[in-house]
Order: structure tokens, then C-alpha cells, then sequence
């Protein structure tokens, strides 16, 4: 493990509303996570977790506290250069695979591509390789519709990876799956974690899925109140 982290943050708050309509969703967050981690973040719902997700996934800024990823402070960036961060440094997959429902899997893969500009042979090439190492080499032209939920969640796990991000955020990836397909995408997350070395971030609220993970963090009404890394 590298002696400095791939994220830092320090005294990290955030307050939705003002007034007496304010609420304080993270309370002076202190937290680092470093490259090759696979960590997950637990909670109860409105402990906070999602924001903080949001937060480290540069969906949203702090009102407070810093946040740096790869050493840059993310939370002095507009949100036009959040998303150039998003782009080049990150994956994401959601609990909803939030695939385009007319659209083939190699299509539905490609979609980060088009927007760094990729040549169509060079997104075909590279969406193909990321569907082949999830599994699905035989399901590229298949519309999400033709798909099981597994075989969906593996699509938007191959959308997540085909641009090859530092970190993916998996946001209850499993919820939507029974149990065997669960074992199955946890697998194959923790085979992108061990085998490539790619840091993963994780809510889930299913200590079945959170023991994949290396390191788990409790959320508790804004605050990290148990760290199994420190």
C-alpha cells in the first residue's frame, strides 16, 4: 500500500437548506483511502453515506473541509472540471445498471468512449475486450431487455472499466440481484480489485456483499464511527 492515499479527506462537511431548514448530512469527515483498496461503506439510510459517495465520486462539493483525489482539491474545481475527473479517472455502477434500453451492450459500452472522442473501430475494440473480460463476449449486439439482471449489472460493469478508471463507486451493485448472481458480480469485483488493481468504493447495506470487501467503514449520522482499517 502507497504511503499517500489516492483520497484525503479532511474536516469534509455538507449542509443541505438553510436557515431552520438546514440539515447537516457529514459532520468534519476525516478519511484516506489508498490505491488498491476495496473499500465498504455501511450505514444506515440518512447516515450520510450517500453524500459522501456523491462527494468522493465528484457528483457533488463539500461546503466545507477538503478533498483530495490523486493530489489535486477537488473541492476548488467547478463542476465542469469535476466532470473531466469523472471522465478520465472514474466508473461508476448503480444499483439500476442504468443501461439505455434500446441500445445493444456493445453500444450501451461504448458510451464513455464516444465521449473522449474514440474512433467508432476504437470503441468497438475496446467495448469488445470489456464485455469478453466480464464474461459477455457472446452478448454484444443483445438490447438490456435480451439480458438477465446479472448479465445487465455485468454490462454496466464493462462500461464502468472500458476506459480503464483509477477507482470504480458501486452503489448497492447487488441489490437488484438474487443471491447466486450476487456471489457472481462480487466475484467479479473483486477480481478487478485483485487482478487489476483498480480501487473500488462501495455502499451496500448487505453484510453478505461487504465481506468482499477489504475494509469496511460505518456511517453514523454524518461521521465515520468504525474504521476496520485503523
Amino acid at each position: 500500500m502507497n504511503a499517500e492515499p489516492l483520497i484525503e479527506l479532511r474536516g469534509l462537511t455538507k449542509t443541505y437548506g438553510t436557515g431552520d431548514a438546514a440539515f447537516k448530512a457529514l459532520s468534519g469527515v476525516d478519511l484516506d483511502i489508498h490505491r488498491g483498496e476495496f473499500l465498504a461503506v455501511m450505514g444506515p439510510s440518512g447516515s450520510g453515506k450517500s453524500t459522501l459517495m456523491n462527494i468522493l465520486g465528484c457528483l457533488d462539493s463539500p461546503t466545507s473541509g477538503s478533498y483530495r483525489f490523486k493530489n489535486i482539491e477537488v473541492q476548488t474545481l467547478n463542476q465542469d472540471q469535476r466532470s473531466l475527473i469523472r471522465r478520465h479517472a472514474l466508473g461508476f455502477i448503480f444499483q439500476g445498471f442504468n443501461l439505455l434500453a434500446r441500445t445493444s451492450a456493445l453500444e450501451n459500452v461504448e458510451l464513455p468512449l464516444l465521449y473522449r472522442g474514440y474512433s467508432r473501430k476504437q470503441r468497438h475494440d475496446l467495448a469488445r475486450q470489456a464485455l469478453a473480460s466480464v464474461g459477455l463476449p457472446d452478448k454484444q449486439r443483445n438490447t438490456p431487455a435480451e439480458l438477465s439482471g446479472g448479465q445487465q449489472q455485468r454490462v454496466a460493469i464493462a462500461r464502468a472499466i472500458v476506459t480503464s478508471p483509477d477507482t470504480l463507486f458501486a452503489d448497492e451493485p447487488t441489490g437488484n440481484l438474487d443471491s447466486k448472481t450476487t456471489h457472481e458480480i462480487m466475484e467479479l469485483l473483486r477480481h478487478l480489485n485483485t487482478d487489476r488493481g483498480i480501487s473500488i468504493i462501495m455502499v451496500t447495506h448487505e453484510k453478505d456483499v461487504a465481506v468482499y470487501a477489504k475494509r469496511h467503514i460505518h456511517v453514523l449520522d454524518g461521521l465515520i464511527d468504525q474504521d476496520s482499517g485503523s
